[in-house]
């Protein structure tokens, strides 16, 4: 057990009330548990070649997404992993296939362990997706993904009664697609089904619109057939009118780390308020540890190395790495 002096009980008074009003310092919060290992720092490990992504094999190493898909290895230059393929979100699966969001191509496809590419899904009902985003899969082998629209709003393909669709989809073991989110969150990006199977974390991060949504929001899943209980909606925690949050990982306390926040202060529509990094939430939504990431735009995270305690971050095309106490969650190996 840890003992804490009465200066420490101080820092843990500000830190609760920064978890309120939200965290406006560049540097990393003092938690009360915090989920870094003693005297970590933020490392770069490279200077580009890591856009969005990234993905850990525990045989094949870390790849991440810069137009092609990278290969990092320790102590080597990153190769072309896939050449050109315009990709954002990766997964491994537990069979060493990678899934890949193809916004370039408007679909999700899938690299088998032969090294053949599959298109998994182009359409939904008959229309061409957005731009497939992220993506996470669940215990069964189901796969969702976030269909997003950055950049030009005119013409998007997925349209409802309602007008545009930015939706979230489930593609089950057998092909079937279907639907999951609909208007339910305003531009869902990064996803991520939890190691228990029984939530779904969608992050709407609307950055392109003054007073957008920039939340992280959390969904109750049916284990049996992959559900998501729309009416169990639940705001985790609001970015306000900084930018929100994008992609996440787990670890194997359900801790959630999710990429948010803005360092520039030169942005029409956004602000700074919340600063760029890796937020941590504990799986009851307590905001407990944050590590500030200088470098704009914070994307994604995963978790990777070894014994799973490295942290692999993107940020502005660069990947840096942090280490943590917990093990991390991954499909691959799995």
């Amino acid at each position: 057990m840890r003992i804490y002096s009465a200066g420490s009980w101080s820092k843990l008074s500000l830190f609760v009330a920064l978890c309120v009003v939200g965290i406006t310092a560049a540097t990393p919060v003092q938690a009360q548990r915090s989920v870094w290992q003693r005297g970590a720092t933020l490392l770069k490990v490279y200077d580009g070649a890591a856009g969005e992504g990234p993905a850990w094999h525990p045989k094949i190493g870390l790849v991440a997404s810069h137009g092609s898909v990278y290969l990092m290895r320790a102590g080597e230059a990153p190769q072309i992993y896939k050449k050109d393929l315009g990709t954002n979100g990766l997964m491994w699966d537990a069979d060493g296939r990678l899934w890949c969001c193809q916004p370039s191509k408007n679909r999700v496809i899938r690299f088998e362990t032969d090294g053949t590419e599959t298109v998994v899904t182009d359409k939904f009902e008959n229309a061409p997706y957005n731009q497939p985003n992220d993506i996470t899969i669940d215990a069964a082998g189901r796969i969702y993904f976030s269909d997003p629209k950055y950049g030009p709003y005119e013409n998007l393909p997925q349209q409802d009664e309602k007008g545009p669709v930015e939706g979230v989809y489930r593609v089950d073991i057998d092909g079937t697609v279907t639907r999951v989110i609909t208007h339910e969150v305003d531009r869902p990006n990064g996803v991520l089904i939890t190691r228990d199977q029984k939530y779904l974390y969608v992050a709407g991060n609307n950055n392109s619109v003054k007073g957008g949504e920039r939340k992280l929001f959390r969904f109750s899943v049916m284990d049996c057939c992959g559900t998501v209980l729309l009416e169990t909606k639940k705001v985790v925690y609001d970015w306000g009118s900084s930018r929100g949050p994008d992609g996440m990982a787990e670890d194997v306390k359900g801790n959630i780390y999710v990429a948010g926040g803005l360092n520039r202060d030169d942005v029409a529509v956004e602000d700074n308020s919340q600063k760029g990094g890796i937020y941590v939430f504990t799986p009851t939504g307590k905001l407990i540890d944050f590590v500030a990431v200088q470098l704009d735009e914070v994307t994604n995270c995963a978790f990777g190395g070894k014994d799973l305690k490295t942290l692999y971050i993107t940020a502005g095309g660069t990947l840096f790495s942090m280490q943590t106490k917990n093990r991390g969650v991954i499909t691959a190996g799995h």
